[in-house]
């Protein structure tokens, strides 16, 4: 079996897909992505494509290896997200190939279903308590807000009541048994972060989600030291020498990998491997489209300490499609009391309806993520 073409696929609302195509008719299907740098990374993939065609497609591990280690500089968003997105298609393969889901190929799964959890609130949250008793009334058990809007380094404290005002409403009006996370987004700088957790303790979150950006990653241990709250950070880490030094240092309980920027299925099941010799919860990131969520279902399906799964069905960046319109059986991913199924399918799981792939990149995107700005006209982290 030897590689005759990659081919990519911008579409609405956000998202870039890939189709492998092989000359014994099995084609598979990765989603590489940077959220706001979609035909960055398609640039990229063509790159890579300059090696793989006429490669064996099941020599996974090597051609991750080649892809990795046969540049010179190494890593990064884009370069990881590309490689993220050449792995899944070729996972996708090899299981289709063989007739069984990925999962199976990686040892067998050692759950049948994982928690999920929705967002609420948009980015600038607003209506979050209407939004949760939305999602807890669809049978989800637990639910994501961001925080809060722009802080400055040092800012006023009513900003700090307003985030806490904000927990506060959407505690009371889900009850005490329904998991909160509060994503900090990294709007946040040390010396609000340490503030802002204190004040949030009493609300008994799910997690607090990057407190502070991951290259000030030093900050966390004195942060966490605020809130009884787990930490979690991870989505703007693209490999397991990223996670080496989170990890060493102690200060996180959550790693969140995105298989579509970490490297997909191959650098994320090491670096998850990585988190349990820490002790360390898996909560793969995954705002993106179904392959993304596929392929991280696969992850979870093999991963002893995966412990919930975010999905963006609903979300607020999906205004123009959903998760599912992309998908030929839209129950692939099938939601019951809170937690989606792992697909069984082969591959992947989930079949692409590529027509209407097709279809949707002729109107593509140039999706961009919004530039803020404070009062004093200085540039706001979003």
């Amino acid at each position: 079996m030897k590689i005759t073409a990659l081919k990519t696929f911008i579409v609405p609302p956000r998202w870039l897909f890939l189709k492998i195509e092989t000359d014994e008719g099995v084609s598979g299907w990765g989603e590489p992505v940077v959220e706001g740098r979609a035909h960055t990374v398609e640039t990229a993939i063509t790159e890579l494509a300059d090696y793989l065609i006429g490669k064996d497609p099941r020599l996974i591990e090597d051609h991750w290896t080649v892809m990795y280690r046969g540049a010179f500089y190494r890593g990064g968003p884009i370069l990881m997200s590309a490689i993220a997105g050449v792995d899944q298609a070729l996972w996708d393969i090899k299981g289709k190939a063989l007739g069984v889901p990925v999962h199976e190929l990686l040892g067998g799964k050692l759950r049948d279903r994982i928690k999920v959890y929705s967002w609420i609130g948009g980015d600038r949250p607003a209506d979050i308590a209407a939004g949760a008793l939305d999602v807890t009334s669809r049978g989800f058990t637990a639910l994501k807000m961001n925080g809060t809007e722009e802080l400055q380094i040092v800012d006023s404290h009513d900003k700090i009541d307003a985030v806490v005002e904000r927990v506060a409403s959407v505690r009371q009006a889900v009850g005490p048994n329904i998991g909160i996370a509060v994503d900090f987004h990294g709007r946040v700088h040390r010396p609000m972060a340490r503030a802002l957790v204190k004040e949030l303790d009493p609300y008994r979150l799910m997690f607090i989600e990057e407190p502070v950006l991951s290259e000030n990653r030093e900050a966390l241990k004195e942060i966490a030291s605020f809130s009884s709250a787990p930490i979690a950070l991870g989505e703007r880490l693209y490999s397991r020498w990223d996670f080496k030094s989170v990890l060493e240092q102690g200060a996180v309980d959550i790693i969140q990998p995105d298989l579509s920027h970490a490297g997909g299925i191959t650098e994320c099941r090491k670096i998850a491997a990585m988190a349990e010799a820490y002790d360390v919860a898996l909560a793969p990131h995954c705002p993106l489209g179904p392959i993304a969520l596929a392929a991280c279902l696969q992850l979870d399906a093999v991963s002893y300490n995966a412990f919930i799964q975010e999905q963006s069905l609903g979300i607020h960046y999906n205004s123009t499609n959903d998760l599912l319109d992309y998908a030929s059986d839209k129950s692939v991913f099938q939601y019951e009391d809170g937690y989606v199924a792992i697909p069984d399918g082969p591959g992947l799981g989930i079949e692409i309806n590529e027509e209407y792939v097709m279809e949707r990149a002729k109107e593509g995107h140039r999706w961009r993520n919004p530039i803020w700005r404070h009062k004093d006209g200085s540039f706001a982290e979003w």
